[in-house]
């Protein structure tokens, strides 16, 4: 049996057209990796910025389910991933202890230290009652009113160790414990010490409640939103189901101009590109319209090269993001979480793709407008 090759079983017009098309991007290794390159960086910048963002969130649902509270009660000012201060009074908590079916309530405050960190105390006794305590991988509980305990994550990427001092808040912190990440925050400190720390006595940030029946969460909630107007109370599955890139405005629009400098990255670089590949084959094109190719087949020419550079750039971009997640995981892992995320893989690419096919219409209109005698005699 006589095999064929994929490029024989084109039309012999098509398989020519393939064939310039390679060989053209070999015969300019320097170029063609440097446009690859810079596509790849352009996926990678997106697919990271949404790997964040996904992780951060998820990461954020997996910490506050691990507290184990049913409800979650928040002040009128707060947002879906962020408090604004410490509004709520300690009065809410035994207020809320007497509603019917509620059998235990907590509060914690939250500091916000930058970036995502927050300090965030707590009364251990009560949260060990909420959520069974947290499991100590070295050391234990607050021995001082100047201790913290921090989870693994925050100790190794701050290099923490039972005893270590740490300035947090403007004040310095000794290190009682180093307890299993998925509990609640990366950071605790005592709870009021930390409202007379900040000048917040007796407030809360936000109230964890425990119901005798979970499955009676959802009209508990709505038995407390008639009786507190105007503060934020979900059930724990409503609250962690918001915790998504479209619920939370900030990260989507962030998101939308980080794709859209990315389109333009893409149309700058395929333009530069092109148009020096259009100018160092002035000539060649000059003998293609000579020979008798038609704008249509110079416009395909170009354009399939430009495909296929997006294409690899695309390629290139997916995998560099597993690398970008190994950075981000070893150097910062308790303040940033990245996941994977495959579906958005087509999303970055098409944005790649559209970019460059905008940047190679200028240098594919000038292709075709080339005069064919100047062409010919240019040097």
């Amino acid at each position: 049996m006589d095999f064929k090759t994929p490029l024989q079983f084109c039309p012999p017009e098509v398989a020519l057209l393939n064939r310039l098309v390679f060989e053209n991007l070999r015969q300019r290794p320097v170029r063609t990796c440097l446009s690859v390159l810079a596509i790849g960086v352009e996926v990678t910048m997106i697919l990271t910025l949404v790997g964040i963002s996904y992780g951060t969130l998820d990461e954020t649902a997996r910490r506050a389910r691990g507290v184990g509270a049913d409800i979650i009660v928040r002040p009128p000012a707060s947002s879906i991933i962020s408090l604004s201060s410490s509004p709520m009074s300690e009065k809410l908590v035994p207020f809320l202890m007497k509603q019917p079916h509620v059998t235990f309530a907590t509060g914690t405050m939250g500091q916000p230290l930058g970036g995502f960190d927050v300090l965030t105390g707590i009364d251990l006794a009560q949260f060990d009652r909420l959520s069974g305590g947290f499991r100590f991988v070295k050391g234990g509980r607050f021995e001082s009113d100047d201790d913290v305990i921090v989870d693994e994550y925050y100790a190794r990427e701050k290099k923490l160790n039972v005893g270590s001092t740490i300035t947090l808040a403007n004040h310095a912190w000794r290190v009682s414990g180093v307890f299993e990440s998925g509990k609640l925050s990366h950071i605790c400190a005592r709870l009021n010490v930390l409202q007379e720390l900040t000048g917040n006595p007796q407030r809360l940030s936000q109230i964890y409640v425990k119901v005798d029946d979970p499955t009676r969460a959802p009209l508990i909630v709505d038995q407390l939103r008639g009786a507190m107007p105007g503060y934020f109370i979900y059930t724990m599955e409503q609250f962690t189901s918001l915790l998504t890139i479209n619920s939370v405005g900030l990260l989507r629009d962030f998101i939308g101009v980080v794709i859209g400098i990315a389109l333009i990255v893409g149309f700058i670089v395929v333009t530069m590109a092109m148009y020096t590949a259009v100018l160092e084959r002035t000539r060649e094109i000059g003998i293609l319209k000579a020979l008798g190719a038609s704008s249509g087949y110079i416009l395909n020419l170009l354009f399939r090269e430009t495909l296929l550079i997006a294409i690899l750039g695309s390629i290139l971009g997916i995998v560099m993001t597993a690398g970008s997640k190994w950075v981000m995981m070893q150097a910062a892992p308790a303040s940033l979480t990245q996941e994977t995320v495959p579906s958005w893989w087509p999303i970055a690419s098409g944005v790649s793709v559209i970019g460059a096919l905008l940047g190679a219409i200028l240098p594919a209109w000038k292709a075709v407008k080339q005069d064919v005698i100047q062409a010919l005699a240019y040097e």
